[in-house]
């Protein structure tokens, strides 16, 4: 799909902040031992795609009751839902100078109830032309979200007659909703009942499930 940038500052998408915090040596030193398995940056984007996804379990399939949401933090405690891991990759992917941002789907149960906003990430290789969604939420059974910059492999494609749908902003930042409910939140069960269940303001793409990028 054709994401829209929130911020016109093109290095926006480099910058580090309180979330993507990806000047804190822990996050320098996962980077920089992933680089050195790599060496361009096409496989380092990939390995810091799996080494989130894979290594760092999402926090409701492993029960972990904690809540992160920096950058550092995710890394360091090894726990996080698909805000936290995303904050994760985009602070590893900025790290090595790959322009990387944040991007949203609302998603529901099966039958429509329970809507929430779910977090995954974009980015763009340096010299590229577009911008590539991924998703490091983690795979489980009946989820199988994989690195692939022309084709999108996604964990979850929106069904759009259930009320589900893509939001085409790419943010530099996360979203001021998202953030405070994952810093609000003193477990798990609370940031479920915090999380929003749509992003106010903001139009939403939708597109046939199996459709690619």
């Amino acid at each position: 799909m054709q994401l829209i940038r929130q911020n016109p500052d093109f290095f926006a998408y480099l910058a580090s902040d309180e979330a993507i915090d990806h000047w804190h040596p822990l996050v320098q030193d996962t980077a920089d031992s992933l680089w050195v398995t790599t060496g361009d940056a096409y496989s380092y984007a990939e390995a810091a795609f799996e080494y989130v996804r894979d290594t760092i379990p999402h926090s409701a399939d492993s029960g972990d009751p904690r809540v992160s949401w920096r950058a550092s933090d995710v890394l360091e405690t090894r726990n996080g839902i698909c805000h936290a891991k995303s904050h994760a990759l985009v602070a590893l992917l900025r790290a090595q100078g790959i322009p990387a941002g944040l991007c949203y789907q609302r998603l529901t149960d099966d039958d429509g109830a329970n809507p929430l906003v779910h977090g995954l990430i974009a980015l763009r290789l340096p010299g590229g032309d577009r911008w590539s969604r991924l998703d490091p939420r983690g795979n489980k059974p009946g989820v199988d979200a994989r690195f692939d910059l022309a084709e999108e492999r996604l964990a979850f494609p929106v069904r759009p007659e259930l009320g589900e749908a893509d939001y085409p902003g790419l943010y530099a930042a996360p979203h001021p909703a998202v953030l405070a409910a994952l810093r609000g939140s003193a477990d798990r069960q609370e940031l479920w009942r915090r999380l929003p269940t749509a992003l106010q303001g903001a139009s939403a793409a939708v597109k046939p499930r199996d459709a690619g990028a």
